[in-house]
């Protein structure tokens, strides 16, 4: 445990550092949503605003919205895309005392409208471009009473345009906040099965997580410019890349989407020190011309989270770029970092690092009993960062925890130096023949042979083995490999038990909008769809 975490909600901390930090730039690069085209640096439209920008949009927005109705406690949804309307909303919802509940721009509609009827959200601010999902949405979701679009293309209906609600004036209202009660925000957790679950996190848990990161990541106040690809409406970059500059005084850069050569082009031009990635990102630099490896050279240091890296892209990209990238992790319901290899300490590889200030880790076995060193078991967290439950579902909220330690679903070990190594999620281990394989072993191993640009390994129902491994791979450009050679590969580094026995090869796999490989998708892909069916089974 380490140093005090402030009894502040959200806007007063907002408030507080951007009185500190009033002529310091908040935000750079970023511009209305409306146009959705990149400049030639790679940057959304726009310039940049500093802290008291920010403070005063963001005020006037929360007047706005408690003069249309909203209340404490109503839930608002933000629906757009990683840009400087995106977060002065953010800060809005907040200050009027409401809870904002981010959605994914990649959903369907009808998944939007089920994330908005289950939270009860009675309005919702978006994106120009997405004012034809949002005029299905009008009839899907009865409660929404109340429209933004964060552009100024002329609504054809009742519609509050951007510039309208900022030009609204009249003081930011006085919210009563009890922080580690009142909610801040509802994140929907991507189900793999049925609908998706919202944690709820409150202001205490945000604030907390905040602090917590600055200690450990040791970022600097008025120095530290963060490039932020990853999608804002996901809690890693929300609370990393969006929050904590606004909370303590550090300068972010949105971008709208992850164009590899943008990025490093935007690196450059805002002599960006921190970039936040996931691993498949780190994959996709690798194959960039030699020409953008000196355009990293502003960066501190790199931050993976998200989903394992791999030891092998880690190594690979090092070595072309100079740059380290610290590994770290945490699910959306812990706010959600609750570890990270320290910066400037001892780095592990493989390793997601040790748990950050103010936050607990341990090993339980499923009757809850912490299990030794060395031991593999669930991950388990208890903190201020811990969310205070999920949106109308007690029973399950009840079977995520034990007492206060939060269940992560991860099975991992502790070694004797308090470091914590994740072998895979609980749901994602292969049984095969009452022997557990563990999906992120058999990856690692794909990884090193050479031909493989990015591998997935999921379990298949086998009647006579039970579950057998099954590996997708895509390869580098310009190499090719058949199944058995990628068999044998494996068959010199693993069981026979943990050989895969069927692989795919893909052009792509498939990703979330965070970058995260999809699992669900492959294991439902029965059929190939694209590239070449390369399937191979050997008994």
């Amino acid at each position: 445990m380490h140093g005090t975490i402030p009894n502040l909600s959200l806007p007063e901390l907002l408030r507080r550092t951007a009185s500190e930090f009033s002529s310091h730039p908040a935000i750079i690069g970023s511009g209305g949503l409306g146009s959705g085209g990149l400049a030639s640096d790679g940057l959304t439209s726009g310039g940049s605003q500093d802290f008291a920008t920010v403070n005063r949009q963001s005020d006037a927005i929360a007047a706005r919205l408690v003069s249309q109705g909203v209340r404490k406690g109503d839930r608002v949804g933000l629906y757009g895309m990683n840009s400087d309307t995106f977060a002065v909303a953010y800060c809005g919802i907040l200050k009027a005392g409401a809870v904002v509940v981010p959605i994914s721009i990649l959903l369907n509609p009808k998944e939007i409208a089920y994330m908005l009827n289950d939270s009860g959200a009675r309005a919702l601010f978006h994106a120009d471009k997405f004012a034809e999902a949002v005029e299905y949405l009008r009839r899907a979701v009865p409660g929404l009473s109340l429209r933004i679009s964060m552009g100024d293309s002329r609504p054809a209906d009742d519609t509050i345009r951007w510039s309208d609600l900022l030009s609204g004036g009249g003081p930011s209202p006085t919210v009563d906040f009890t922080p580690a009660e009142d909610l801040a925000a509802i994140l929907y957790t991507s189900g793999t099965t049925g609908h998706p679950k919202g944690a709820m996190l409150t202001h205490r848990n945000l604030v907390a997580n905040t602090f917590s990161i600055r200690e450990a990541l040791q970022l600097e106040p008025g120095k530290d410019i963060l490039l932020v690809v990853l999608p804002m409406f996901h809690s890693f970059a929300a609370t990393v890349g969006m929050l904590f500059p606004l909370l303590h005084g550090c300068t972010f850069v949105p971008m709208p989407r992850f164009e590899p050569e943008a990025v490093t082009r935007a690196i450059e031009a805002t002599r960006s020190t921190i970039f936040l990635g996931v691993p498949s990102m780190y994959t996709t630099f690798l194959r960039l011309p030699d020409e953008h490896v000196p355009r990293l050279a502003s960066l501190r240091f790199c931050v993976s989270g998200g989903a394992a890296l791999p030891v092998e892209v880690l190594e690979r990209f090092e070595t072309r770029f100079g740059k380290l990238i610290y590994e770290g992790d945490g699910p959306t319901e812990c706010s959600p970092v609750t570890c990270v290899n320290p910066v400037g300490g001892k780095r592990k590889k493989g390793s997601v690092g040790l748990p950050i200030p103010n936050v607990e880790m341990k090993i339980l076995d499923d009757e809850a009993r912490e299990l030794p060193r060395g031991k593999v078991g669930e991950i388990c967290v208890r903190g201020p960062n811990v969310m205070k439950g999920y949106w109308n579902r007690p029973e399950e909220t009840r079977a995520s925890f034990f007492g206060d330690w939060f269940r992560t679903g991860d099975l991992g070990y502790e070694d004797d130096e308090d470091y914590f190594f994740i072998v895979d999620r609980k749901k994602d281990m292969i049984i095969v023949n009452g022997m557990n394989v563990y999906p992120r072993v058999v990856e690692e191993i794909l990884y090193q042979f050479p031909p493989v640009r990015e591998a997935a390994v999921v379990g298949e129902p086998h009647k006579l083995h039970g579950e057998i491994p099954v590996a997708y791979v895509t390869l580098k450009d310009g190499c090719d490999a058949t199944a058995e050679q990628v068999r044998a590969f494996c068959l010199e580094n693993l069981g026979r038990h943990e050989v895969p026995r069927k692989v795919f090869f893909l052009p792509e796999l498939p990703k979330t909008a965070s970058g995260k490989i999809l699992k669900r998708e492959l294991r439902k892909h029965g059929e190939i769809e694209r590239g070449v069916d390369s399937r191979e089974e050997c008994q």
